[in-house]
């Protein structure tokens, strides 16, 4: 049974990233996946700033962008009706999950760690894995970067996640005979499902369309996506959906247990408002690595979860107030005012469309909310 000092599960952005840190500071790092690299993953795909910047930081360069369809212009509907275009916008990067993952992937490898991609786990223990094909291996500490379906944070917690509280979206990527990409818009409209959106993405060779939500109001979530592909003149009849869980919202307070820590979705850490997880997923698994690295300097694995939590302070106060916030955005009762301010206020799309770009925090989003509820519930209870 070959030993390291770490083994990280999921070999994602969130995966990836802890790897590579890991690595280039000498420590041994196994890098599991269940599937081999290039693969496909559902995903909007959207790159913001942000995630460039915590790119260049984690693997030392600059994100290439050549695979990528970048725009500055951004269409917000609501209800089959536009609410607003916002052009010279802070930049969005549109990727495909493919391309992107299969970079961040290959940047592990590059730094050191050993690929044990096309591995299914068929057992896990606090320190080893074991392999469907009987092999195991060993590890000081445990990273979880597996996505939402976590087989780490269902060997912590028995289950990955609460159906209650989590999210879920339907996808399709529209290929280019029924929708040439370059003529469509970057777009978002609000309320597409309960407590959600929709999305249209264009990227090179397609145009991403999916919505999304939280799962329990949205019992039938085909019907709403279905409604949302008609509104775009997609016949729903010929697309294929794929659905996944959506961790919106649902951060773990305490991501892990001692020495086994969890990073990026297989932590919850995804912004409650944009339903943006890449720029998170990276960085939770930059901190998580770091975590590890001076647990094990200290000769004390089991301290990996208190410096971890230490490090992600700023992360889950962000996303705390944010799902404070969703309230406002999303809950139905106020959709109507949020709407209305919406449209009325550029301040408010202009905030918006920073904290989609990765570019306002939310503590200041926060106090620009605050000063603007008054009228904000006014607004709503007139209507």
């Amino acid at each position: 049974m070959q030993k390291f000092d770490i083994i990280v599960i999921g070999a994602g952005p969130a995966g990836s990233a802890a790897a590579t840190w890991a690595a280039r500071q000498g420590r041994s790092v196994a890098l599991v996946d269940k599937a081999r690299f290039p693969r496909n993953k559902l995903c909007g795909g959207l790159f913001t700033e942000r995630s460039r910047a915590y790119y260049h930081e984690i693997f030392g360069q600059d994100f290439d962008l050549s695979r990528a369809v970048t725009r500055r212009d951004i269409a917000f509907w609501h209800d089959g009706t536009e609410l607003a275009v916002l052009h010279d916008i802070p930049p969005l990067h549109l990727t495909m999950r493919l391309d992107l993952d299969n970079t961040l992937f290959t940047h592990a490898l590059a730094a050191g760690a050993t690929d044990y991609s096309g591995h299914a786990i068929a057992e896990l223990s606090d320190n080893k894995v074991t392999f469907r094909d009987g092999t195991q291996i060993s590890g000081a500490v445990l990273i979880g970067a597996d996505g939402v379906n976590s087989i780490v944070a269902r060997h912590l917690f028995g289950t990955p996640f609460n159906k209650d509280t989590i999210g879920f979206g339907l996808e399709i990527e529209v290929p280019p005979d029924a929708q040439n990409p370059a003529d469509q818009p970057l777009r978002i409209d609000f309320a597409a499902a309960t407590w959600g959106y929709g999305w249209s993405f264009p990227k090179q060779g397609s145009t991403t369309v999916g919505v999304g939500g939280l799962h329990a109001p949205n019992p039938d979530m085909k019907a709403h996506f279905s409604g949302y592909l008609e509104t775009l003149g997609i016949d729903p009849k010929q697309a294929r959906f794929k659905g996944h869980y959506l961790p919106f919202g649902d951060f773990r307070e305490h991501p892990g247990r001692g020495h086994i820590l969890l990073a990026g979705d297989a932590a919850g850490l995804v912004d409650p408002i944009t339903g943006e997880g890449i720029a998170f997923a990276m960085k939770s698994g930059q901190l998580a690595a770091q975590a590890a690295c001076d647990a094990l300097s200290a000769g004390t694995p089991q301290s990996a979860l208190t410096l971890y939590k230490t490090a992600l302070g700023d992360m889950l106060r962000n996303l705390r107030i944010a799902r404070r916030l969703r309230r406002i955005i999303f809950a139905p009762r106020w959709q109507k005012a949020f709407v209305s301010t919406f449209r009325r206020s550029g301040t408010v799309r202009m905030q918006y469309m920073a904290l989609l770009a990765g570019e306002l925090e939310y503590p200041e989003l926060a106090r620009s909310v605050v000063t603007r509820l008054p009228r904000y519930l006014l607004n709503a209870l007139r209507r």
